[in-house]
């Protein structure tokens, strides 16, 4: 049997990260792989994820399982961080959360419950959505079309466009929506698209699943949950899929929970049933390591602030790179205008430059980007940010 498996290509940001590692240029550039990175290139773990491991390391009695939906008191406090205080009340038991592994796992859940829930449904993603959003929704059964999203050339959101094509989209149907930082083009709806995205899915009855895998590192933890929030209050249903990958650099602890929110507590209650059956024939238990530092964080106020404070520097340096980057651009001479970098949010943004182009800075410079140009701006510091910007410049001259 296994003679006849023929081996698949590998994945481009995994290829990417294995070329990038044997490469000896020793100015080298990794702009791929999607992870925080701090001034000196490193992926550090948060101080307040530290000091609550230390505390659960010196406190945890047990290896127990947490049963198939997790542990209990992380998924009400991932609830509070998505939902904020007054609409976690206000929904009650219309709302429930599941622990999953990671934001993939949780996309893989939802993804799942939805093939129970309507095995002929279509979930509709944003052209160019997450490399992963589709592989991960047809492998559970589940149609998958795409909607206008990106504009290449103006570097903004489609909008028209996308309610246009959105207007196919019928009752059973579903819309995925990134929650903030859109993934790969760092382009985000603004409030009032979101608002005119309630509209239509009040109007069309489709039902809204959001991926938030960035919240807190556009423009802060209550502003990147504005979408979520709003359509929370307003739809009678909603998925949302988030992740503490990236807002607690919890990447390799797998750390992510599904919220469903239903018409009914009765509807809730028989949705809870099916996505625990749905847990416990994919990988029976959650991990609980990531899941206990979160609780242990959102539950003490000294580490809750210094967490904060810790996401609010990552997030003003991604920031503040995008406007450095920008800066250093046209220092460097170059008349294109790459001026909605400064605009986008979260870690990336297509650079826009061609196929040729790219090929050219990963061969000649060993500056590494898939693709599609899309860049890692948390992959550009002070040592790498003139060697880019001037690489740039003579690959755009030629």
């Amino acid at each position: 049997m296994f003679q006849a498996l023929t081996p698949l290509p590998p994945d481009p940001i995994l290829g990417l990260s294995i070329a990038f590692k044997a490469d000896t240029n020793p100015n080298k550039i990794d702009l791929g792989i999607g992870v925080y990175k701090d001034v000196n290139g490193n992926t550090p773990v948060m101080r307040a994820v530290k000091k609550a491991e230390d505390r659960i390391l010196k406190s945890q009695t047990t290896k127990s399982y947490v049963g198939p939906v997790g542990a209990a008191d992380y998924n009400e406090r991932v609830a509070h961080m998505i939902l904020g205080e007054e609409l976690y009340n206000s929904l009650g038991q219309r709302r429930v959360t599941v622990q999953t592994p990671g934001g993939t796992g949780g996309l893989r859940l939802a993804a799942e419950f939805i093939h129970k829930a309507n095995a002929g449904a279509t979930v509709w993603v944003s052209d160019p959505t997450w490399a992963n959003h589709i592989p991960l929704i047809s492998a559970a059964g589940l149609n998958v079309e795409k909607y206008p999203y990106y504009d290449y050339a103006s570097h903004n959101v489609r909008f028209a466009e996308m309610l246009t094509c959105l207007q196919q989209a019928p009752k059973g149907d579903l819309v995925l929506l990134h929650g903030c930082c859109h993934n790969p083009s760092g382009a985000d709806l603004n409030q009032e698209q979101w608002q005119a995205v309630r509209d239509l899915a009040r109007e069309k009855g489709f039902t809204v699943f959001i991926d938030l895998a960035y919240q807190g590192l556009g423009n802060g933890m209550e502003e990147d949950a504005y979408g979520v929030r709003l359509l929370a209050e307003s739809l009678p249903e909603l998925i949302v899929v988030s992740s503490c990958s990236k807002n607690f650099g919890l990447y390799r602890e797998r750390t992510g929970a599904v919220t469903l929110i239903c018409d009914t507590a009765e509807s809730t209650a028989a949705a809870t049933t099916l996505i625990a059956a749905a847990a416990r024939a994919n990988y029976s238990m959650p991990p609980d390591h990531g899941a206990a530092i979160v609780q242990l964080i959102m539950d003490d106020p000294d580490l809750q602030a210094e967490w904060d404070m810790e996401l609010t520097d990552m997030r003003d340096r991604i920031n503040g790179l995008r406007s450095l980057l920008v800066e250093r651009i046209k220092a460097a001479g170059i008349d294109k205008d790459f001026s909605f970098i400064e605009r986008e949010k979260g870690m990336f943004s297509f650079l826009g430059v061609n196929l040729e182009q790219i090929q050219t800075l990963i061969k000649d410079y060993g500056i590494y980007l898939v693709n599609s140009s899309r860049i890692n701006v948390a992959s550009i510091n002070d040592n790498n940010i003139d060697y880019l910007t001037s690489s740039l410049a003579k690959v755009l001259s030629s």
